[in-house]
């Protein structure tokens, strides 16, 4: 019975969660439980235990998908700013040649790749920097905003963020040079732009 449950949840939490990050479900849209439910053969146990797990992440705010202000958008930036500002340094210390390697190569990606692949390439770039800390409590606060960072990292890559690609270069160059206070102050800024970014496009 455990398992099956756990099933449904995980479909539920899926499934609510593809259909925010793909647009299907648009911002301010109410969700309804019974209808969900329907959608998915499932009881309304785990489509309730879903949305509470997406409104910890930032995705849905009281039953309705979320509809992120200026505030909202400047309030999770400037957590992001902070801890993988801290990470970036850090991996300017302590970053193995692998990951290293692996950053010039999200670099790569991103001027050369598809939309999606680019997509994939910008969280794997910022993930090593954050796995760099080796700080349990960092790395999951900034996994918890996972699903809300892909939305703005969805605006930047399809909308085409002027020196985005640049700026993650300069990161990978600070890093290798193991600069650590370059290192800082460039995602510092790197995420500024991102924020400014996504500010302009709200705004419309």
């Amino acid at each position: 019975m455990l398992k099956k449950h756990t099933s449904a949840y995980s479909k539920a939490y899926e499934y609510i969660r593809d259909q925010i990050l793909n647009g299907e479900l648009s911002r301010g849209t109410k969700l309804v439980e019974e209808k969900l439910a329907s959608e998915l053969g499932v009881s309304r146990t785990p489509i309730r235990e879903a949305i509470r797990k997406l409104e910890q992440e930032g995705l849905i705010q009281e039953k309705r998908v979320a509809n992120p202000t200026e505030t909202d958008l400047r309030n999770i930036f400037q957590v992001r700013i902070l801890l993988e500002g801290f990470a970036t340094r850090n991996a300017a210390m302590y970053m193995n040649d692998t990951n290293i390697e692996r950053l010039q190569e999200c670099v790569q990606i991103g001027r050369n790749g598809t939309s999606e692949e680019i997509m994939k390439a910008n969280e794997e770039f910022h993930g090593l920097i954050v796995q760099a800390t080796n700080n349990p409590v960092m790395i999951d606060t900034i996994d918890r905003m996972q699903s809300i960072i892909y939305l703005f990292r969805k605006t930047v890559v399809l909308y085409k963020r002027p020196f985005l690609i640049d700026e993650h270069e300069e990161i990978y160059q600070a890093i290798l040079n193991h600069d650590s206070d370059l290192a800082e102050e460039l995602m510092k800024k790197h995420l500024q732009a991102d924020l400014e970014f996504c500010l302009h496009y709200l705004n419309q």
